[in-house]
């Protein structure tokens, strides 16, 4: 999968891809990113990529002149992919987006700055526009390195382990398990006994039920879409959170 990057700041990226997954992703050919400097564009002796609002107001706005440039040049390249906009205006980022997108052979994505991006650029040049949550950063280049990430660990063949990625956090709507390791007691706390019989069948009901109360003690919104197979409903009415998953679909989730 190939990712294109414009970005006033590129050095911001070469260290996060240059460790961990995503540079054995790259080493091993399963992605490819590429980061073009949105300044290489500008049109001026200073590389000017932005300006102040008409109008007035607060702050700076990108310029559309070189963020088209930079895209154009980035399809003549050869990538026809979406274009994304990283900005707190975009669509709230999820684990069924960094799914959805891993169908995509190629992205571009541009890093916005400052007070955004003038919006005839966004109007005729962006296909999506993303939001990795409801606060400001200083720029869409981490919002930028945490879709990348995201989306590589669900191609195939990047994770060590094939089932990694279907059993995370937001793999369906409920938040992981508790998870141990060694030592078996820690600080005279010990890993409860039933992840210690080889009882695959009970480990997976006490991790899907741990699953289940974690889920409704911090993230209750997140069941309100989640579906239950017959036997996740038996083991929910047994252990007494039937109740309170009915409270939360019901629009209720303060009375769980």
């Amino acid at each position: 999968m190939l990712f294109d990057v414009l970005t006033i700041f590129p050095d911001l990226f070469v260290s996060p891809l240059e460790e961990g997954i995503l540079r054995k992703a790259r080493q091993e050919g399963k992605i490819r990113i590429e980061l073009t400097d949105i300044r290489d564009f500008a049109e001026d002796r200073h590389a000017t990529t932005d300006d102040r609002p008409f109008g007035g107001g607060e702050g700076m706005v990108m310029k559309p002149d070189p963020l088209a440039a930079a895209v154009e040049k980035v399809r003549a390249g050869g990538n026809t992919g979406k274009v994304i906009l990283l900005t707190p205006q975009g669509r709230q980022y999820t684990q069924d987006i960094a799914r959805e997108l891993t169908a995509e052979k190629s992205l571009i994505l541009v890093c916005g700055r400052y007070e955004g991006v003038d919006e005839r650029f966004r109007a005729a040049f962006c296909d999506d526009e993303i939001s990795i949550g409801d606060y400001i950063l200083t720029g869409g280049e981490l919002a930028a390195m945490v879709l990348i990430d995201s989306v590589t660990r669900l191609l195939p063949g990047v994770l060590g382990c094939p089932d990694s990625a279907d059993k995370d956090t937001f793999s369906r709507r409920l938040l992981k398990h508790p998870q141990y390791t060694r030592p078996r007691d820690f600080r005279g706390i010990e890993v409860p006994e039933v992840l210690m019989n080889g009882n695959h069948a009970a480990i997976g009901a006490y991790r899907f039920i741990e699953a289940v109360r974690r889920t409704l003690a911090r993230r209750p919104d997140l069941l309100i879409q989640e579906e239950f197979t017959p036997e996740e409903h038996r083991l929910l009415k047994k252990h007494g959170l039937l109740e309170a998953i009915s409270t939360v679909k019901a629009g209720r989730p303060d009375g769980c």
